[in-house]
């Protein structure tokens, strides 16, 4: 049994995770972390996880970028597993995320699906025969009109999974409405979308001389990154100090 503190509890995310450990019989959710109490939950809720009693295998953190410090010492003093999904980290945050791992394992993904994490492996592969044959690379997200960062995390990731097969040749370009001029081709464009309650869609777009290719992921519901979240605590119980990734999951 694997016993899991979920930070964000009661976010959309936090209770998506509630749910879906509540039908399991491998990990239970021992205590949560949110400043809002006013769901009932069946595991006590804190303001701060510096005020968590219980112990857990793992921290699965889908709250906001604020909340890191506080988990970061949280892991350190309790030598706990952390996963952290949450997107929007600054590049200083993720230098303290990094410096963390020396002293405990945490998982770091911009997305926690199965099916996104396939696409990042194949489009690296597909960039090594696309890109000498001269395809422009263009990457569409689209989320709800509630999510705050842009682009997403997601696009990020998928970008560097195509710049991976390049030898990071490429740049990221996230506006071209202030020039006049034709498409560099060391670029990727990357453009957000937001409105409604689309969970989240990602298009990878290469285009070529006579023909276009396109990698899609359609999220049709948030349980997709739910699901991740906990195989990642299941798979990090135990695991030794270091930064892992979904990879470290699934491969």
């Amino acid at each position: 049994m694997v016993s899991i503190i979920m930070s964000g509890c009661n976010g959309h995310m936090g209770q998506v995770i509630t749910r879906i450990v509540g039908e399991r019989d491998d990990c239970e959710i021992v205590a949560g972390i949110d400043k809002f109490h006013g769901i009932e939950n069946t595991y006590p809720v804190y303001d701060e996880i510096s005020e968590c009693k219980e112990e857990a295998d793992a921290v699965i953190d889908f709250s906001a970028p604020a909340a890191l410090g506080g988990l970061l010492e949280y892991g350190r003093r309790t030598k706990t597993a952390l996963i952290l999904c949450t997107t929007g980290y600054s590049d200083a945050d993720k230098s303290a995320i990094e410096e963390a791992s020396k002293e405990i394992a945490i998982l770091r993904s911009a997305n926690m699906s199965l099916g996104v994490n396939v696409l990042a492996k194949l489009i690296t592969e597909a960039v090594k025969q696309l890109a000498p044959a001269g395809f422009d690379i263009e990457i569409v997200e689209k989320h709800h009109k509630l999510k705050k960062d842009a682009p997403s995390g997601t696009a990020l990731y998928l970008a560097d999974a195509a710049n991976a097969g390049a030898d990071n040749k490429y740049r990221y370009v996230f506006d071209r409405s202030q020039r006049s001029e034709k498409r560099p081709e060391d670029e990727i464009g990357i453009s957000a979308v937001r409105g409604g309650n689309i969970p989240g869609d990602h298009d990878v777009i290469f285009a070529g001389e006579d023909e276009v290719i396109t990698f899609s992921h359609k999220a049709y519901s948030k349980a997709v990154f739910g699901k991740g979240a906990v195989m990642a605590a299941l798979h990090m119980k135990g695991r030794a100090p270091g930064l892992y990734d979904m990879n470290s999951v699934l491969f």
